[in-house]
């Protein structure tokens, strides 16, 4: 049984989200706000969160924060549709995905399926002994590494999986909508901003100058590949 915590300061989201979890056979934890959220994490082996973005006495993005710095456990944001600059914000400091309110079940549903699926799979030992190496960046499946000039480099899961998809095809265009499918394992949701904001905290990571990128391009109107 997996165990899911859901933090929102509105009750009655809470109270559904619960619900439609509980229903899934999942274990729901209950929060109301990011100190509750951060306190329950120390005290239970949580494997995915469902937070808001607007909450008192610690956001969602200070408690996203606080959690990348002990934890990769998903982390699926719930925003309103006003709030797009939190929602790119929250993924550049290392959420996910995020669902819009008010959210669909059966959306809510999937992706929660789809995160579980992918941290699970990640964890569970299933490697294989593949190096991958384009210009001065490395990635090391077996260790989960990546190294850029020989220096290690912190990235998130999903940046890790975006990594390794477009250095196993070298100068392949993936759309938006591919990438999404690919390393999400699920259907595209107008998912395009998602990928954006991953990509352009890689090209930070790994590009001397994330303006003018040596390894991480942009095919415009196409997608992306990596040289």
């Amino acid at each position: 049984m997996y165990n899911i915590l859901v933090c929102d300061d509105e009750k009655d989201i809470v109270s559904a989200l619960s619900i439609y979890l509980v229903s899934d056979g999942y274990q729901v934890f209950e929060a109301y706000n990011g100190k509750e959220a951060l306190a329950i994490m120390k005290k239970e082996d949580i494997h995915l969160v469902l937070m808001d973005i607007m909450m008192p006495e610690m956001d969602g993005i200070q408690t996203m924060v606080k959690i990348r710095e002990e934890s990769n456990v998903p982390v699926i944001l719930l925003t309103a549709k006003s709030e797009d600059t939190d929602k790119v914000l929250g993924l550049t400091v290392g959420a996910d995905d995020y669902i819009t309110k008010p959210f669909n079940p059966v959306e809510l549903q999937a992706r929660v399926k789809s995160q579980l699926r992918r941290y699970m799979q990640l964890g569970s030992g299933k490697q294989t002994k593949e190096k991958l190496t384009v210009g001065g960046i490395e990635l090391d499946d077996k260790a989960k590494e990546v190294t850029l000039d020989g220096e290690l480099v912190s990235l998130t899961r999903t940046e890790y999986d975006i990594l390794k998809l477009l250095m196993s095809h070298p100068g392949e265009v993936f759309s938006p909508n591919e990438i999404y499918e690919k390393v999400w394992n699920d259907n595209p949701y107008g998912t395009e901003n998602t990928v954006a904001v991953h990509i352009r905290h890689l090209r930070e990571k790994l590009e001397y100058n994330p303006a003018e990128p040596r390894y991480l391009k942009v095919v415009w109107g196409r997608g992306y590949k990596m040289e």
